[in-house]
């Protein structure tokens, strides 16, 4: 069983013509049920911020308008996700068994990727035969 858990999330865009990451945090998770929580709980953020009430007092008139019925509807997506209990159960499956786990959805802009993977398994790749040098 895999103990700890390094998650991110990122989101990547354009600028300049380059593709530029922004991350927008990281949790090292001491066990599989704080790192599932974490990563629903990155995706609400996400979904809240990119779908907020239009009544909100602190958005100016005007300021939210509509995409197009072709551009995913990433904050839906993700809330849906985060409901989906056999999502949640074969996330769970693939951390546990020490493989790495990656979300990504794709809006007309950005790409929102949320990841995570075992501290013990990154540790025993490092370990391999031919990837260890020992000094002395």
């Amino acid at each position: 069983m895999h103990d700890e858990f390094l998650c991110h999330v990122t989101a990547y865009g354009t600028c300049a013509g380059e593709r530029i990451g922004v991350p927008l945090g990281t949790y090292r998770a001491p066990t599989l049920a704080l790192a599932l929580w974490w990563l629903r709980d990155r995706a609400n953020w996400i979904a809240d911020r990119l779908d907020p009430l239009p009544e909100a007092e602190h958005f100016p008139p005007s300021s939210l308008v509509p995409v197009a019925d072709t551009v995913l509807d990433v904050p839906a997506v993700l809330r849906a996700w985060c409901g989906d209990v056999t999502q949640q159960e074969l996330v769970a499956n693939e951390l546990a068994a020490g493989r790495l786990v990656r979300i990504a959805l794709y809006d007309d802009t950005t790409e929102y990727e949320l990841m995570a993977e075992s501290i013990d398994a990154l540790r025993m790749q490092r370990m391999r035969p031919g990837l260890y040098v020992s000094v002395g």
